[in-house]
């Protein structure tokens, strides 16, 4: 019986999401904001369009800056809108942003 028991606690664990994104905020304090490019395509015209979608994701060192890329996964509620957490770089900007 209690075999049972744990195998249906194993089984109604949620699985986390994971996206690849780039960074496109770092202003904030072990925050950065990442953005998150789809294509969908109209269904009757048959279009396709860009949809971006912005998460504020965990970033305990501040090491990523503004162009990157990075992979960053579901975790619990860190602050009010913040419930995503950096895996890893997945690419480096290799444009350098020149202020004038």
């Amino acid at each position: 019986m209690e075999i049972i028991q744990q195998a249906n606690k194993i089984e109604r664990k949620k699985t986390k999401r994971i996206f690849n994104g780039t960074v496109v905020s770092d202003k904030m304090d072990k925050t950065i904001i990442a953005a998150v490019f789809r294509t969908k395509i109209n269904l009757k015209y048959k279009k396709r369009y860009r949809v971006t979608k912005r998460y504020k994701v965990h970033d305990e060192h501040n090491q990523y800056k503004v162009g990157d890329k990075v992979k960053f996964e579901e975790c619990r509620p860190l602050s009010k809108e913040k419930k995503w957490r950096v895996v890893n770089l997945i690419g480096l900007n290799t444009k350098t942003a020149v202020k004038n």
